[in-house]
């Protein structure tokens, strides 16, 4: 008998498959207002500085410090200055009425707000009834950005801030890496798609498919153009078939379930017939048969058939992948260490990943049924317990969180 290889770490499976993850050639041209979640091919460096001048903080009066020694002094209110407009040099011994956002005249070194002021009856003075500090309320010019700086990398994954950002040097359009091209399917002749058979007439032992409508929400999310080859019966012939066609004209193959070594696992001998596979098993719980090779000129991804294996093998092995082959460096999902309330004294000899969210209290509750079968558990969670192999948790123990909004953005 042929010894079972041992479980391959997280760490070392996911290394191995970022070193394959060589980013895609090409590139797209696309709008600023069309780029949220796209990833930057090329570096942003910026043709200006921000801001252009010395700008208002504050709707008040523009002056000069030296005018301004003692509270009350009473200066002529010399011009009036909106954003958009410029004003003429400040002269000794006058103010300027300034708004938000507008360029600071020639000459004035602060701005008093206008609370701290007060208009005179003859509507040509004003009293500045407190004494200003050199600078106080204004922007500098090129505070946010230097003229040549770079704004934003190459790698960079666009969010509304970011795109902003882009905009606030002028740029309308940016050069992002082309989406990913995936095609998706499941195997298994269980499984049923929901509005093809009611609930009352499912046949014994057919379950709808779940696992199609997380994993393709899960690529759209990381901007990738997914097509959809539905469910292929569980016959050697069908699932070659399948994949000859997914692997013209796509970057990744993606599948659920068939990843095992049962008799009606075709995956293996399947990929096997067209390309290479390399069958892992994962030391983490739950997710842990995991497979990854080549059909064609496509990766190719093979995911565990239970719901909740599926949802937590794809955030942790396949968003890193699909992300990197888009070019995005920062990849790791950030965690937080969170204060426990919960009690797990079952250490296991995997890695486990437990679905938790947050309590009132701010501490984490774990969902009661962590089996890998229990969907209801990753929709009630707001993330994960990464909790290392032979370690169990006692309430008031400090774990580490990891938050869907990494996981699944």
């Amino acid at each position: 008998m042929t010894a079972r290889a041992p479980l391959k770490p997280l760490d070392e499976a996911l290394a191995e498959l970022l070193e394959r993850a060589l980013p895609l050639a090409g590139s797209d041209t696309v709008s600023t207002f069309d780029a949220d979640g796209r990833v930057l091919a090329q570096a942003i460096v910026s043709p200006l500085q921000v801001p252009p001048q010395d700008n208002s903080a504050m709707d008040g009066y523009a002056l000069r410090c030296a005018d301004v020694t003692a509270p009350g002094v009473a200066l002529q209110v010399s011009q009036r200055i909106a954003a958009g407009q410029t004003g003429a040099p400040l002269a000794a011994g006058t103010a300027a009425r300034i708004f938000t956002g507008a360029p600071v005249p020639a000459g004035a070194d602060a701005i008093v707000m206008q609370e701290d002021c007060e208009a005179l009856a003859d509507g040509a003075r004003v009293r500045i009834n407190a004494v200003p500090q050199p600078l106080q309320w204004i922007r500098r010019a090129g505070e946010d950005i230097r003229l040549g700086a770079q704004v934003l990398a190459a790698g960079t994954r666009l969010t509304p801030a970011a795109l902003g950002l882009a905009a606030s040097v002028g740029l309308a359009e940016l050069q992002v890496a082309r989406r990913p091209r995936v095609a998706l399917f499941s195997t298994g002749d269980e499984l049923v798609m929901p509005g093809a058979v009611p609930p009352d007439k499912m046949p014994p032992g057919a379950i709808y498919n779940s696992n199609r409508f997380v994993l393709r929400a899960m690529l759209e999310r990381l901007g990738c153009e997914v097509t959809d080859l539905g469910i292929v019966p569980d016959r050697r012939e069908a699932t070659v078939a399948a994949l000859r066609e997914a692997s013209g004209g796509h970057d990744l193959i993606l599948t659920s379930g068939g990843v095992s070594v049962g008799e009606e696992d075709h995956i293996k001998p399947a990929v096997q017939s067209l390309g290479s596979l390399d069958l892992w098993q994962i030391a983490i719980k739950p997710g842990k048969p995991f497979a990854y090779g080549h059909v064609g000129g496509a990766h190719f991804m093979g995911l565990p058939g239970n719901p909740v294996s599926s949802l937590v093998t794809f955030c942790l092995l396949v968003r890193p992948f699909v992300l990197r082959l888009q070019g995005v460096v920062d990849i790791a999902p950030k965690s937080i260490a969170v204060t426990a309330g919960f009690d797990w004294p079952r250490a296991d000899k995997r890695r486990e990943f437990l679905r938790v969210r947050h309590a009132p209290d701010g501490t984490l509750e774990r969902f009661a049924n962590q089996s890998s079968g229990v969907l209801t558990s990753a929709a009630w969670a707001d993330g994960l317990v990464d909790n290392p192999a032979g370690q169990t948790i006692a309430r008031g123990d400090r774990v580490r969180f990891l938050p869907f909004s990494e996981l699944l953005s």
